[in-house]
């Protein structure tokens, strides 16, 4: 038999949930509990807002051993200003490329950029292996510079690993997510800094790789150290592992999902 919700069981807790589920029965469920619901924005994706750094790394490939695409959209706005500045998607055949996931890998073989390393697996720590293989372990990394194309120059786990291993990483903005003026992603941004959000709902696997859009991490782990994670099913707790966050509650069941954060909480 299960247990019964005692009212207000949520009270003072502030709960992280996907745009999906603003308005959807879960969100419902944690008012009804005496939860604070906040969503994660949507983004639109656009040009980079200060060309220039890009532009200098493009005209620079030659100081470049690796290219690292880590989504579709490093892909499709890295090769736009790379031919809108006269160059050849050939200028690239002089680097190793890393391609990160299935569409990504597809995009880049639709613009026949050769791919010398593949990983389906989204984390940072599996980019990590997968070039440490290709290159015949870490000590061949010393000396290496690679070029990662992103939405943003945030310092994370894979830059942080490669210069402990006496590589060199650029991170470069190619494009921008930019959200809606009401996303309070600032807000949001703030009270993750500030210890204000207790727990973050996640009910597929879809939800993680958005929020870590989102944030322009694959570090997921080290922007919520410390706030409980919940997963709905196997499949969205693997995702999360993905992204390097701990799960603290894991359900296969969608109603379940309140039940279980309002047990997490009171045991702690």
């Amino acid at each position: 038999m299960k247990s019964v919700l005692s009212t207000q069981s949520l009270s003072g807790r502030t709960v992280l949930v996907s745009p999906n589920q603003a308005q959807g029965e879960l969100a419902t469920q944690l008012t009804g509990q005496g939860a604070r619901v906040l969503t994660w924005p949507t983004l639109a994706v656009g040009e980079a807002e200060h060309p220039q750094v890009l532009d200098e790394a493009i005209e620079n490939l030659f100081g470049y051993d690796w290219m690292i695409f880590h989504n579709v959209n490093a892909v499709n706005f890295f090769l736009r200003r790379l031919q809108t500045l006269g160059h050849e998607i050939s200028d690239l055949d002089g680097l190793r490329v890393c391609g990160v996931g299935e569409t990504t890998v597809h995009r880049l073989e639709e613009s026949q950029v050769h791919i010398d390393v593949i990983t389906d697996r989204l984390s940072t720590q599996a980019i990590f292996d997968a070039i440490e293989t290709y290159v015949g372990g870490r000590g061949a990394l010393r000396g290496l510079n690679f070029l990662v194309p992103t939405a943003g120059s945030a310092r994370g786990y894979l830059l942080e690993q490669m210069e402990e291993f006496g590589a060199r990483v650029d991170l470069v903005a190619a494009y921008r997510t930019t959200p809606g003026k009401d996303s309070g992603l600032v807000r949001i941004n703030a009270l993750l800094a500030g210890g204000g959000i207790d727990c973050v709902a996640f009910t597929s696997g879809s939800d993680v790789r958005d929020l870590a859009a989102v944030l322009d991490t694959n570090d997921l782990g080290g922007v919520f150290a410390g706030i409980g994670v919940v997963c709905l099913n196997e499949i969205t707790t693997q995702t999360a592992n993905e992204f390097r966050l701990t799960t603290d509650i894991v359900t296969n069941e969608p109603e379940g999902l309140v039940q279980a954060m309002a047990s997490y909480f009171h045991a702690g």
